[in-house]
């Protein structure tokens, strides 16, 4: 189904949305109705009631032809939509998971800023106390769809500077007074996934609307981080597949000196080395999604399966280029794109360095 979506609904027009930095909210609608906005989301909630390798290939299959809408679908599946079905009471989820779960709604999640990116505790946005409200302000940076979401979950700051019990977790939905969309960013690659800011001016948030208890924020956002992580690991296994077997096709088709350039030395060992990459990338991603639909501890797991698939993401769609040539370098071949959707991977949800410190911690413990 994904396949077929991804070859009829987004092929024909992905390059007029990349070039545009189009973010094509009908394309959502549709992927909701097809249960791709709500694929770990209980039946009960209007979602799909799927687990972690039905997601993981869902979003493989979609990045597979375009990057951007791949990590738009996997940025409202696992963090905003993922934070409430994870951390939300029964109320909660019944209010916003049916309308996110569908697609009627676009989810955004906003814990960045821009002085905190990899150091999410020296956040400054904050949210005080007033009687029954929390008053916001400040503003998120880096949030996909922070324009067009219809609502975000928001990470504020309610305690004391670095004090990991001092963030609390709001859902703020889009038309709040006081909330605002804020300067949309032009990227290098996956332009067609919005990414831009979220303002906060005296924005009062009820308290009903906090997921869990005060001061719970930073710990939730860390426990949905492990799962996120999941989803751009196969977002960037996704890109590497797809400009694999771009290079795949065009080696048996492109001839030199009198043969098919994969009959060269040179170009058989590069596909050798991105199919074995591929494979690997895909071995750790299916042993977190194993640990994750096992309730397990994911952290180490989840976190390898980043590291690894997205840096396998940026060599493979590298050696796409290379074996293509002039050709490689032009927007009339897929693996340009491949190219410049492939950096975010290894940044979005957590640097490769970052990724890399989670690694070191839970190997030395």
């Amino acid at each position: 189904m994904c396949k077929d979506f991804a070859e009829k609904s987004i092929k024909p027009k992905m390059m007029e949305w990349d070039e545009s930095q189009h973010f094509p909210v009908d394309l959502f609608k549709e992927m909701g109705q097809l249960g791709l906005m709500g694929i770990l989301v209980p039946e009960k909630y209007n979602g799909s009631g799927l687990g972690y390798f039905e997601y993981a290939d869902a979003i493989v299959e979609i990045a597979k032809v375009c990057g951007s809408i791949g990590l738009s679908m996997a940025a409202h599946n696992s963090l905003c939509t993922g934070h409430i079905l994870a951390f939300g009471n029964e109320e909660q989820k019944q209010k916003w998971l049916p309308k996110l779960a569908t697609g009627e709604w676009i989810g955004a999640w906003g814990l960045t800023e821009a002085n905190t990116g990899s150091d999410a505790m020296r956040m400054k946005v904050t949210a005080k106390q007033d009687g029954e409200y929390w008053v916001l302000n400040g503003a998120k940076n880096w949030i996909t769809h922070g324009i067009t979401g219809d609502v975000a979950v928001v990470l504020a700051r309610t305690g004391e500077l670095l004090d990991s019990h001092g963030i609390t977790a709001f859902v703020v939905e889009r038309g709040t007074l006081g909330f605002k969309a804020g300067k949309k960013e032009n990227k290098l690659g996956m332009r067609a996934s919005e990414t831009a800011e979220m303002i906060f001016e005296d924005c009062r948030v009820h308290e009903s609307q906090i997921l869990g208890n005060v001061g719970e924020g930073f710990i939730q956002a860390m426990k949905i981080l492990d799962g996120g992580r999941i989803s751009i690991a196969a977002l960037s296994l996704g890109i590497a597949k797809g400009a694999y077997e771009a290079s795949l096709k065009y080696s048996k088709e492109r001839e030199q000196f009198g043969q098919p350039i994969a009959e060269f030395q040179a170009i058989g060992f590069k596909l050798a080395d991105m199919a074995t990459q591929i494979e690997a990338s895909e071995l750790l991603i299916q042993e977190a999604c194993h640990l994750k639909n096992n309730g397990q501890s994911v952290t180490k797991v989840s976190a390898m399966a980043k590291y690894y698939a997205s840096e396998v993401c940026v060599r493979v769609s590298t050696d796409a280029i290379q074996i293509f040539g002039g050709y490689g370098y032009t927007k009339d071949f897929p693996v340009e794109k491949f190219y410049r959707d492939s950096k975010l991977c290894t940044i979005g949800e957590g640097t490769s360095e970052i990724q890399k410190l989670v690694i070191a911690r839970q190997v030395l413990k």
